[in-house]
């Protein structure tokens, strides 16, 4: 069966970009979210195998919604998406929990390098 994974970004077009990449590569998206409050209840009604988390995003940002999501599944694997020079709030995600990061705009290859070596 095909990995499970929920994309969580503010920007329509990331997802689309991010989902277009992983359905060609086998994966499955079970839902997507908006914002980190959305992130967590897709995250409990779906368990997914993996989230693609982004840092910056209104209501509850990435980081705030991977401590969250690592309270309620503490085996949770999420990866956080940034944009170029946010490498502060990358290691702040890395120390919440997170298995790995990948940079805006994403480059499929390095999208699924990153999955790969998270949930084998």
């Amino acid at each position: 069966m095909a990995k499970q994974i929920l994309i969580v970004d503010d920007a329509a077009f990331m997802r689309m970009m991010l989902k277009d990449i992983l359905e060609k590569n086998g994966f499955t998206v079970v839902a997507e979210a908006n914002d980190g409050n959305e992130a967590l209840e897709k995250y409990k009604e779906f368990s997914p195998d993996l989230v693609t988390m982004d840092i910056t995003m209104p209501d509850k940002d990435g980081i705030s919604a991977l401590k969250e999501i690592k309270e309620y599944d503490p085996n949770a694997s999420v990866i956080m998406c940034s944009a170029m020079g946010q490498q502060a709030m990358v290691i702040d995600a890395i120390q919440a929990g997170a298995k790995d990061f990948i940079v805006k705009p994403f480059q499929a290859d390095r999208v699924i390098d990153a999955i790969s070596k998270a949930i084998g």
